[in-house]
C-alpha cells in the first residue's frame, strides 16, 4: 500500500471509491458498538466479586484498631483503607483521607473549597474577578467539564512525550496571578498513555507560580494499571509530593486515586493525598459535610487487597485481560493506517486508552463516519477544553470494554473511516 500523500489525483479517487464501498459493506451489516469510555469489561468487573462476599458476620465488620464500621465516625478512613490508598497514591498512609466510590467528586469538591474558602487563608477564588487554569491536551473530558462548571477560564497547553509543556506551563503560571492550578493525569495519562518525565515533575514542583495558592491537582488514576508484568515494561513516576517539598512548595499539590478501575467502578473507594496543613484545613471543611464515608466498603477492599502485594497479583489478571486488546488495536492501526500514512498513534505500556492523531480537519468526520456505520467513539474534541480541538485531529480510543471479536469489527470501521477521511482531506484540503 502506498503512503496516500504519495498518489496522483486520479489514484486518490480510485482509492477513496474502493474505501467508500467497504465503508457500504460495514453500514450493511446493521452494527452497534460502542467504544466512547474507557469502561472495565465484564470480565474485569468479575475479579472482584469474591469481594462482596468477604463480610458474613458482625465480627467481620470491625477494623483493625476496633472500630465497627457499621455506625458513624472515623473522618477521613479507617486504618488499613489509608494504607491501601496510600500506596497507591505513592504516599504515607498519615497524609491521606479516604472518601466515597469517587474521585472525580473529591477533585470536584476540592476545587468547590478552593472557590468557596480559599486556600490556607488565601482570598476565595469566587471573589477574584478571574480564574484560570493550565489544561494539558489532549486530556481528560471530565477534568474541563469541572473547571468550567466554575466558571474558570481554560489554558490548552500541549502534552508532549514527556508531560506538558513545560516551557509554555512556567511561562502562564509565572506571569498571571489569576493562573491559579493544572489538571494532570501523570501516569499512562488519559488519553495520551505517556509518564511524566522526571524533569517535568520537578518543575511542576519548582517553578515560579504569580498566584501563592497555585495548586496542581495531581490525579494518578492509573498509578498500578500496568499492561505489561515486567517491572522493566513498567512506566516509573516520581512522586510529586516529595518533589514539592524539596523545592519548598509542600502546600503546592493534591494527590487523588480511587479503585474505579482495579474493584469497580461504581463501588470502589477513592482517596486524596496532601501536607499536613492542606490536610487539616480540608478536614476541617468535610467534617461540616459528613460524619464519615462508607467504612464498611474500605473494609470489604482492604480484605480484598490486604498489601501490596495482593493489588500487584490483582492488576496482574487485569493486565491479562486487556493486554490482548491494546495488541489488537495497535496492530490494526499499523496495519491499516502505518503503510498508507493516515494519521499517528501512541503506543501506552498502561492506562486504559490509546491516543490517535489523524490529519488535521479529520476527527469529525471519522467519528461521525463511523457511528453512522453504527461504532460509537468518543466524541472528536472531547480530550480539549470546551469540546473543541482547534485541529479538529484527536480522538480517543478506548479499547477496554468490548469482547476482543467486537473490538476487531470496531477497529476495522475505524480503520475504514480513518483512510476515508484522510484521502478525502487531500483530495480537498480546503475542506
Amino acid at each position: 500500500m502506498s503512503r496516500y500523500e504519495s498518489l496522483s489525483h486520479e489514484e486518490l479517487q480510485r482509492t477513496l471509491a474502493e474505501e467508500n464501498a467497504r465503508y457500504e459493506a460495514f453500514r450493511a451489516q446493521g452494527l452497534s458498538l460502542n467504544m466512547a469510555r474507557g469502561k472495565p469489561s465484564q470480565a474485569q468487573l468479575d475479579l472482584s466479586v469474591p469481594m462482596l462476599s468477604i463480610l458474613q458476620t458482625a465480627q467481620d465488620c470491625i477494623a483493625e484498631d476496633g472500630t465497627d464500621c457499621r455506625n458513624y465516625g472515623v473522618l477521613d478512613g479507617i486504618p488499613e483503607a489509608k494504607r491501601l490508598m496510600a500506596y497507591l497514591l505513592d504516599d504515607k498512609p498519615e497524609n491521606v483521607i479516604v472518601f466515597g466510590s469517587s474521585s472525580l467528586q473529591v477533585m470536584y469538591d476540592s476545587l468547590a473549597r478552593l472557590m468557596t474558602f480559599g486556600s490556607l487563608g488565601s482570598t476565595p477564588w469566587k471573589d477574584l474577578d478571574t480564574v484560570k487554569w493550565i489544561c494539558p491536551v489532549p486530556g481528560y473530558d471530565r477534568h474541563f467539564a469541572v473547571t468550567e462548571a466554575f466558571g474558570i477560564e481554560m489554558l490548552p497547553v500541549a502534552m508532549l512525550e514527556t508531560g506538558p509543556d513545560m516551557n509554555e506551563v512556567e511561562k502562564l503560571a509565572s506571569e498571571d496571578p489569576a493562573v491559579k492550578g493544572i489538571w494532570c493525569v501523570p501516569k499512562y495519562s488519559n488519553p495520551s498513555g505517556i509518564t511524566y518525565s522526571d524533569e517535568v515533575v520537578r518543575r511542576l514542583a519548582s517553578m515560579e507560580t504569580a498566584a501563592r495558592d497555585f495548586k496542581i491537582f495531581w490525579d494518578n488514576a492509573y498509578s498500578v494499571h500496568h499492561l505489561y508484568d515486567e517491572p522493566e515494561n513498567q512506566d516509573q513516576l516520581l512522586d510529586i509530593g516529595m518533589a514539592c517539598r524539596a523545592c519548598g512548595n509542600p502546600d503546592r499539590y493534591l494527590k487523588f486515586a480511587s479503585t474505579s478501575k482495579i474493584t469497580f467502578p461504581g463501588a470502589g473507594i477513592s482517596a486524596l493525598a496532601a501536607s499536613e496543613d492542606n490536610l487539616l484545613d480540608i478536614k476541617k471543611r468535610l467534617s461540616v459535610q459528613t460524619i464519615g464515608f462508607d467504612k464498611l466498603n474500605q473494609l470489604r477492599h482492604c480484605r480484598f487487597l490486604p498489601d501490596e502485594d495482593a493489588v500487584r497479583a490483582h492488576m496482574a489478571r487485569h493486565a491479562a485481560i486487556l493486554r490482548p486488546k491494546f495488541s489488537l488495536v495497535l496492530e490494526k492501526l499499523e496495519e491499516g493506517l502505518g503503510p498508507c500514512g493516515a494519521g499517528s498513534w501512541t503506543k501506552p505500556r498502561g492506562g486504559y486508552f490509546v491516543s490517535y492523531n489523524g490529519l488535521p480537519g479529520t476527527a469529525h468526520a471519522i467519528v461521525l463516519r463511523a457511528k453512522e456505520a453504527g461504532v460509537t467513539f468518543t466524541n472528536a474534541g472531547a480530550t480539549w477544553p470546551g469540546g473543541y480541538d482547534p485541529y479538529n485531529s484527536n480522538i480517543r480510543i478506548a479499547p477496554t470494554l468490548p469482547p476482543l471479536e467486537e473490538l476487531s469489527l470496531a477497529m476495522d470501521v475505524f480503520v475504514c473511516c480513518a483512510r476515508i477521511a484522510t484521502l478525502e482531506k487531500l483530495l480537498n484540503p480546503e475542506s
